[in-house]
């Protein structure tokens, strides 16, 4: 049976930037916040460790050349996570792409178009849940299940207010993300970049369904509003209180709600 990791908590980098430098970055359980000037290495780190992890989210040693992980429980050997890259550029195959959604014209709508099937499975998996704990007869099973649906409505909740200046909101009775503006159904795709963007940031926490994994983000803050970047990190925590957050940043707003502390200068962690 695999066994997953719950958090990372170290990151060792061997030989980096052609044996230049040996990184050791001890990370907090929670939320991790990589800083630095352009062009000193901070997505090169990020990168590096997210290349050599499968997947499916293994890690064995002969997978990660140059780069050790010491996680919690020690003897895991599998890490769900996920990536989230800030630039939306075009879709290369826009012949395939067509046959999969026309509306599909950049990588964040094809990271949504995924993100749509997920979603559907995160409600699956929750509704079977809900059938099983109402039919097991517990005298609180009723408020057990309605306990199951608050991260999905919280979810909506939250969508809906970061939204609510544009007037779209999530159309709820709906299997699949779609929004309602001026009696307009709108798909995630017909959304602006920043829309997109916070989208599938939450979309992606949402759907690991409040399981212990570790969350990449490289530059999350590109194309989003300053009040977004404020909130972005609590959210987050919000949605999955198990998550742990690993990202690289230039924005001083992500940290300043409380998250100061959490940040990390790329000079403090290079060991020789």
């Amino acid at each position: 049976m695999q066994k997953y990791a719950e958090y990372i908590e170290q990151i060792e980098i061997e030989s980096l930037w052609s044996g230049m430098h040996h990184i050791i970055w001890n990370l907090d359980r929670r939320v991790n916040i990589l800083s630095g000037v352009n062009g000193v290495g901070k997505s090169t780190i990020l990168n590096k460790v997210v290349r050599g992890l499968s997947a499916g989210g293994e890690f064995p040693s002969h997978m990660l050349k140059g780069v050790h992980l010491r996680v919690f429980p020690e003897d895991a050997k599998w890490i769900r996570y996920d990536l989230i890259r800030s630039l939306d550029s075009p879709v290369l195959d826009l012949g395939t792409m067509a046959h999969v959604d026309s509306r599909i014209v950049s990588a964040l709508d094809f990271q949504l178009y995924h993100l749509q099937r997920k979603y559907l499975d995160y409600q699956v998996n929750v509704g079977n849940r809900i059938i099983a704990i109402l039919q097991s007869g517990e005298p609180d099973a009723a408020q057990k299940a309605q306990e199951l649906s608050v991260p999905k409505r919280r979810f909506q909740d939250i969508v809906d207010n970061l939204f609510a200046s544009t007037g779209k909101t999530i159309l709820r009775a709906e299997n699949e993300v779609a929004f309602m503006q001026n009696n307009e159904t709108l798909a995630p795709y017909q959304l602006s970049s920043g829309e997109k963007q916070i989208l599938a940031i939450l979309l992606t926490v949402l759907v690991q369904d409040q399981q212990p994994y570790v969350l990449f983000m490289d530059e999350p803050e590109v194309s989003l509003h300053i009040e977004w970047q404020k909130q972005l990190i609590d959210l987050i925590v919000e949605l999955n209180p198990n998550v742990q957050i690993i990202l690289t940043t230039h924005s001083p707003a992500l940290i300043m709600k409380g998250w100061i502390d959490h940040v990390t200068e790329v000079s403090d962690i290079i060991a020789g």
